[in-house]
């Protein structure tokens, strides 16, 4: 597993997190980074993704 889907799936968490407690106390400064953190999350899982496809495109496997 590539260390940018671990770094995404983290980012995603925090982000979640950010959200809901700007959410609750009605900081919409917080929920607002938690919104940019979630998607900077998605995105690094993605290219995280795609640098595992293209390793198991390499190594011959047939992964998802």
């Amino acid at each position: 597993m590539d260390k940018d889907r671990i770094k995404g799936a983290l980012n995603e968490a925090k982000g979640s997190v950010k959200k809901t407690v700007g959410e609750a106390v009605g900081n919409e400064r917080l929920e607002a980074e938690g919104h940019l953190d979630t998607a900077k999350g998605k995105a690094q899982g993605a290219v995280g993704r795609t640098k595992d496809a293209a390793r198991d495109a390499i190594d011959g496997k047939d992964r998802v």
